[in-house]
């Protein structure tokens, strides 16, 4: 087995700004204008935070989460869809990402952690690399829309290297492949 280079993680209270790079921020802070909705006198405001794109169709799906150990074995990228986290209940999570890339892996020193307060969502760029988010306390539940081909792309991984790869789907063991893990501390 190889030796394994912990490389650790600050986790970054998600901004619009800081997050830019990885994708859009879905929630009040986002950086667009809601506009007034006419039917209701002003007291509907709707806002467009970020396009969602699939080339298949869109499921949503809930993730029930607890805590689980904050370390990153693997990063995955989607090509045909624009997968969005949207937490409910107001609690915390962590998502792990690198952004889109050429190449066959991503770039290390660009993986950043960062925190989202549990009050927005957050839609990634297509190919932006990253992990399930970890929930920073037990019981939190993310509403999860992605493309229904990401499913079939994960039931086909590999039994050996446990990678999965598809139309949509390129998710890579960053340890076999690098030596790298990335690590943080998750705390309240």
């Amino acid at each position: 087995m190889r030796e394994q280079t912990i490389i650790k993680l600050e986790i970054e209270a998600a901004t619009a700004e800081n997050t830019a790079a990885f994708g859009d921020i879905i929630g009040r802070d986002a950086p667009v204008e809601p506009v007034s909705v006419d039917f209701y006198k002003g007291a509907v405001r709707m806002s467009y935070p970020t396009r969602f794109t699939s080339e298949h169709p869109v499921e949503m799906t809930l993730a029930q989460m607890t805590r689980r150990p904050g370390e990153v074995r693997y990063l995955e990228r989607h090509f045909q869809h624009t997968q969005a986290f949207l937490p409910l209940g107001g609690k915390p999570f962590v998502a792990v990402m690198a952004p889109p890339s050429e190449g066959e892996l991503p770039d290390l020193e660009q993986v950043r952690a960062f925190r989202f307060d549990g009050s927005a969502g957050f839609a990634l760029h297509l190919g932006t690399w990253h992990e399930f988010p970890f929930a920073i306390e037990d019981d939190t539940d993310i509403v999860v829309v992605l493309s229904s081909q990401t499913g079939y792309d994960l039931k086909g991984k590999d039994p050996t290297t446990e990678e999965a790869h598809g139309p949509d789907l390129d998710k890579k063991d960053i340890v076999a492949r690098t030596g790298h893990v990335f690590r943080f501390e998750l705390t309240e």
